[in-house]
């Protein structure tokens, strides 16, 4: 390859640019128009527009990125993780193109993308498994029938998704069948297909995972193992490597296991196989993510290995740098830097950033896309950046990130600093004899940080308008920044908040996914009324009071912090 367009955005866009420069060819960015000012594109040596719109229209279309990859001339294309990374009609079509996919070939990807069918394989080579469905689940009245046969909890999951999209886990048999159609509500809308299958869900699990490597000349490499058991709706907050306070035993079956399932599949690439591992010592296989993890920095800062370059090598059809599990070196953590307020239960934050001073020193490692003056749109996922700190020790290197993420400031929009910052002071994940964190402690255990001052978002991207040059139209993508405050929006589809006891307005910045009452309908205080999703959340909004439903504002729409979404009257 001599030139790989990028098909994501943010920092792991600038990663892999990076990447592409120690391996000595070149790169090119795409962005949406809320994305022309960003990071990744300045720091580009090429960067093409996606046009405006939702994801669907920008870094979920393919034919978009395909033409785009054309025109720049690349001859490879890098999806990153997220938005297409995981998708084999993507790399089908980068391949029809006649450019080289990063990644593994679309067969692998379709095989285990299907958690169903990665299941299967895990079965054929002896992975350890809990029960789960035979098959995707045709609806609600299914999965309560496997809920009663299996037990609870539950976990029911998206088939073809990842990153914790599409997935509830349902302690209470009455809550199955309504989460059940929220877990296919979400799969449908961050990866486009709504089978979701269910499997026993053990309780106060360990998330642990496994980082692999494979060529095209039959060398398949287990890395080493990570821990990201600190979750916060299913998305991982902390991780690090290798995953400690597990046993040998344990250890040598993760990583046989995780090799075992790749070389039957017949992977190449970077991949994740991940397990769940319960507080009684038991197994059980999770699924592979057939693309780079946000996490992988943690693994290269303990074996030396650039897991991006060698990607690169394997899409090349150069053997693996190394041929052997390498011997570790110390401890890394790595803290996912998101623009979320822990202290309002981890809602989104879109804004912009008026200060961003990144720690530094001996052990710090920063991947970030954003800069002082950056804006967070709200269209995507919340990482602003990632903060990975590396000891000789897992104890030095809690010291040390405790050091950095003193200095770590952010202002402008609230962040999760402060909850790393109280992670790191909590006996159950700094201790030096066990590890009392699972994937759902932050719901049900953790003590909170205070609330931060809110945060109100700012205008991003471009104004869209046309001239005429010698007659012929053009069309001008002009950032909303140089407007100066001028009366030019971003969206029209704008209302006044209501400051009556009645009024709902959306707590956050984002899509009103769907109404959970209907217009006219009597509600009682405390009721959910409707879904806003915005970063991949969703956020439940309520009633403050009783009465009737007058809705102002369509499914569908794009809505701002503080507008109004419909009236509450007294009948």
């Amino acid at each position: 390859m001599k030139k790989l367009l990028i098909a994501n955005r943010g920092e792991i866009a600038i990663r892999i640019m990076r990447a592409a420069r120690d391996y000595g060819i070149e790169s090119v960015a795409i962005y949406s128009d809320v994305d022309a000012e960003s990071l990744h594109v300045q720091l580009a040596q090429e960067a093409y527009g996606l046009g405006p719109g939702k994801p669907a229209d920008t870094y979920l279309n393919i034919s978009k990125i395909i033409d785009v990859a054309k025109r720049a001339g690349a001859d490879a294309v890098h999806p990153g993780y997220g938005f297409l990374s995981e998708r084999a009609e993507f790399a089908q079509a980068v391949i029809d193109a006649g450019l080289i996919w990063v990644g593994p070939t679309p067969a692998v990807i379709k095989a285990l993308g299907d958690k169903v069918e990665a299941r299967r394989i895990a079965q054929a080579v002896g992975a350890p498994l809990v029960k789960g469905t035979p098959g995707p689940l045709a609806n609600a009245a299914e999965a309560v029938a496997f809920a009663r046969e299996a037990g609870l909890p539950l976990a029911i999951k998206a088939a073809f998704g990842g990153g914790g999209r599409g997935m509830k886990v349902a302690y209470k048999l009455e809550e199955v069948g309504d989460l059940f159609t929220s877990a296919v509500r979400e799969a449908i809308e961050a990866f486009g297909r709504g089978e979701c299958y269910a499997e026993q869900f053990l309780e106060r699990p360990r998330h642990i995972e496994a980082q692999v490597i494979a060529d095209q000349h039959g060398n398949t490499v287990v890395l080493g193992t990570r821990d990201c058991s600190l979750q916060r709706r299913n998305q991982k907050l902390v991780e690090e490597a290798p995953a400690p306070f597990i046993t040998a035993d344990q250890s040598r079956r993760i990583h046989e296991a995780a090799q075992a399932i790749c070389t039957h599949a017949g992977y190449t690439g970077a991949g994740t196989v991940e397990f769940l591992l319960s507080q009684n010592g038991t197994i059980s296989f999770l699924e592979v993510n057939t693309r780079l993890q946000v996490e992988h920095p943690v693994t290269e800062e303990t074996t030396g290995v650039d897991i991006v370059v060698e990607q690169l090598r394997i899409a090349d059809g150069l053997p693996l740098s190394i041929t052997e599990a390498p011997q570790l070196r110390g401890h890394a953590l790595e803290f996912r830097i998101n623009a979320e307020d822990p202290g309002r239960g981890f809602l989104p934050t879109p804004g912009r950033i008026d200060v961003f001073r990144a720690p530094s020193g001996p052990g710090v490692r920063i991947e970030s896309g954003v800069e002082a003056g950056s804006v967070i749109p709200g269209l995507y996922d919340s990482m602003m950046a990632k903060l990975i700190v590396t000891g000789a020790t897992r104890e030095q290197a809690i010291t040390r990130a405790r050091r950095a993420l003193k200095e770590f400031t952010i202002e402008g929009v609230a962040s999760v600093l402060p909850f790393h910052r109280a992670v790191l002071e909590e006996a159950c994940f700094n201790g030096d004899a066990e590890f009392g964190v699972y994937t759902n402690w932050i719901e049900t255990e953790f003590k909170g940080v205070p609330t931060n001052t809110r945060i109100e978002p700012v205008d991003s991207g471009l104004h869209r308008c046309f001239i005429e040059i010698d007659g012929k139209r053009h069309e001008l993508g002009i950032p909303l920044s140089l407007f100066n405050g001028a009366s030019v929006s971003a969206s029209s589809n704008t209302a006044p908040a209501s400051s009556s006891e009645g009024g709902v307005t959306a707590p956050i910045p984002g899509t009103l996914q769907q109404w959970l009452v209907k217009d006219g309908e009597p509600i009682k205080k405390g009721d959910g009324v409707a879904l806003i999703e915005a970063m991949k959340m969703e956020t439940l909004v309520v009633a403050a009071c009783d009465g009737v439903i007058t809705q102002k504002v369509s499914a569908g729409t794009m809505v701002s912090i503080g507008q109004l979404l419909a009236e509450i009257v007294l009948p």
